[in-house]
């Protein structure tokens, strides 16, 4: 019962109302994506190539040369270079496709959930 309420609310939102009336779908990525998309999940992609195996590679590379303090000092500022890259690539590729995204998600999401009337 709680859990039909709440769902029930939910449903009630604006937003909710929109994706389940316009039928949300994910027709839009059928277009071409334009170079700054390209981009931005280019840069993105990187930030993970220059994350965590980056970061690894200078562990060992830190072992092998019995210099801890080079995974210690450039460990944090590769991640946080790597964050930033992240961050960079998602301003490009822009919100407008996590948006469709999400609203076709949450059509599906509250139509598989709500009872059928």
């Amino acid at each position: 019962m709680i859990k039909t309420n709440i769902l029930n609310r939910i449903a009630e939102t604006d937003y909710v109302r929109s994706a389940l009336n316009d039928k949300a779908d994910l027709s839009a990525f059928k277009e071409k994506p334009s170079a700054r998309i390209i981009m931005g999940v280019s840069a993105i992609l990187f930030s993970y190539i220059i994350s965590w195996p980056a970061i690894g590679a200078l562990g060992a590379i830190s072992i092998y040369l019995d210099k801890p303090l080079l995974v210690v000092i450039g460990g944090p500022l590769l991640y946080g270079f790597s964050h930033l890259v992240f961050i960079f690539g998602m301003y490009l590729a822009g919100a407008k496709y996590s948006k469709i995204f999400l609203r076709w998600a949450t059509r599906i999401a509250v139509e598989k959930l709500l009872p059928k009337t």
